[in-house]
């Protein structure tokens, strides 16, 4: 199908002349008088280029590339004037001209208009595919990110699933020791349910907002490990957020470093307090630490338990690219790390 131009000339045997020369290569040509015919045909649709003349019976041909800017048009338009005053030419490409021509009695001006409008065309096509591209790139995320929130929903319903099976399974056990075992278990695998859980709840599904991932940890921590007359577990957490493998660890450590503290900061049937904190730094770097007032631990004494919960809060703060410290103080037992937010 031939591409049309609109010629905008008050001079009609210039204007035939357009159209004939214009015509044999290939395009259709509509021809209007002034600014009315000009923006009648525009509104019409189907015009792919136009071609101005500055000079017209009413008004210039800056008057209509002003409307054509305002009405946001995004169609090629090729400013013409006999004029040699380049300010003419500055105006009209400060005001929205793709191309500016010179006209000429020769024959040269023709084979020019020609030029500039099939690199108007060209040029106009470029960005109507650079704008599809960004469009189908917007799409493509928007589609990915539904994709991912649908995965971690998933996973996260599985993994309460699993979770669910083992408090059951506890539930039937008759020794203290396998009841112990099994609710570290499923709080491991409540604390990487929550993570996906924050993620599908999240309007980034990039990151995870800890201080919402952390409330929901310790809540599970505290009714999954602990009745409600043992210790009680307080919580201060900025507004941090870390990509998702990084929240699982973190995660991962709190749990751990919450379930020790529970079974083992105070003696059985005594209350107190375990405090968790995330709290940023100078620069991109928060701190994470988990204390209480109860016996006291410092690194180098006997392991309690099975030693397990020790080996995953090393492993996982090596992933964090840190390690855990543990603070010397007159009683109770802190336990520091530090993250970087920028990784």
């Amino acid at each position: 199908m031939p591409q049309t131009i609109l010629y905008v000339d008050d001079d009609l045997a210039l204007a035939r002349l357009a159209t004939r020369h214009l015509g044999r290569v290939g395009y259709q040509v509509v021809h209007a008088v002034d600014q009315v015919q000009a923006m009648e045909a525009v509104e019409k649709g189907d015009i792919d280029a136009i071609v101005l003349d500055h000079y017209l019976n009413s008004g210039t041909g800056l008057d209509i590339l002003h409307k054509l800017k305002d009405q946001n048009s995004t169609i090629p338009a090729i400013y013409v004037t006999g004029s040699s005053d380049a300010q003419i030419a500055i105006d009209a490409l400060k005001n929205g001209a793709s191309d500016y021509v010179i006209k000429t009695v020769g024959d040269e001006f023709w084979p020019l208009l020609q030029s500039a409008i099939g690199q108007g065309l060209a040029t106009a096509e470029l960005r109507r595919a650079k704008e599809r591209a960004e469009q189908e790139i917007r799409l493509g995320k928007e589609r990915a990110e539904v994709l991912l929130a649908e995965v971690n929903h998933r996973v996260a319903n599985s993994l309460a699933l699993v979770a669910a099976l083992i408090r059951l399974q506890a539930s039937s056990e008759k020794s203290d020791d396998v009841k112990a075992a099994l609710g570290e278990t499923q709080a491991r695998i409540s604390a990487i349910a929550g993570m996906h859980r924050s993620l599908y709840t999240s309007d980034d599904v990039r990151q995870v907002e800890m201080d919402k991932y952390l409330g929901t940890l310790v809540q599970e921590v505290q009714g999954t490990v602990h009745d409600t007359q043992g210790p009680l577990i307080r919580l201060a957490a900025d507004n941090v957020f870390l990509k998702s493998d990084r929240a699982v660890s973190v995660g991962m450590i709190v749990t751990e470093l919450l379930t020790n503290a529970l079974k083992y900061a105070y003696p059985a049937g005594t209350e107190g307090e375990v405090r968790v904190a995330l709290l940023k730094q100078g620069g991109e770097r928060a701190l994470l630490s988990v204390e209480d007032d109860g016996i006291g631990w410092k690194e180098g004494d006997a392991v309690k338990g099975t030693g397990l919960g020790s080996r995953i809060v090393k492993s996982m703060a090596a992933t964090l690219g840190s390690a855990v410290s543990y603070v010397p103080r007159d009683h109770g037992t802190r336990v520091e790390l530090l993250l970087d937010l920028n990784s």
